[in-house]
């Protein structure tokens, strides 16, 4: 059993507009890939992804954004909660809109669901993280964690968000004017 918790129930959780704010992240990491001749120089992305609690597939990081915390804290939170990593928020891939068919509540009647996604660079994967019992990491490339992904908008995160910025060889911090507040 961790010793870490998972922040439970809606008491801080933000709302804008009927929609819940929600963080969440696109974990990813580099291998090194052996080429003829035992080269190791070149590197491909892994995106790192988590089973589902709620049926098949697999899914990225997230939950509610809260009122005692930055929207990077709270992506942050949720990738070391479910998925048990810790990294660094390179670049933030956008907003990205749905209807929760299981979360609804008297601020958000209709489940609608503002995400904001962000890419995270895995530093550190935790042997022992609070959804461990719950949750099982999977490593894939870019075409089968588009495969996998469980929820259209997560699919269009990857895809749009995530891929679009890869390809373009955009790795940095992300400016302080690219992240919500």
């Amino acid at each position: 059993m961790s010793e870490l918790v998972a922040r439970t129930g809606r008491q801080q959780q933000r709302y804008e507009d009927g929609y819940r704010l929600i963080a969440g992240c696109i974990p990813f990491k580099y291998s090194n890939v052996e080429e003829n001749g035992g080269d190791t120089s070149k590197k491909i992305v892994e995106i790192l992804m988590i089973n589902s609690t709620s049926g098949t597939g697999f899914v990225f990081p997230k939950g509610g954004w809260e009122n005692d915390e930055t929207v990077e804290e709270a992506a942050l939170r949720e990738a070391m909660e479910e998925a048990g990593v810790h990294g660094d928020l390179v670049h933030f891939l956008g907003y990205y809109y749905f209807k929760s068919k299981k979360l609804h509540d008297e601020f958000c009647p209709e489940g609608l669901c503002k995400a904001s996604m962000y890419a995270l660079l895995v530093k550190e994967e935790l042997e022992s993280w609070p959804e461990k019992s719950d949750r099982q990491r999977s490593l894939l490339t870019i075409p089968e964690a588009i495969e996998c992904c469980r929820h259209a908008w997560m699919r269009e995160a990857l895809q749009k968000g995530f891929s679009n910025w890869y390809a373009d060889c955009m790795i940095h911090t992300s400016p302080k004017k690219d992240i919500p507040k």
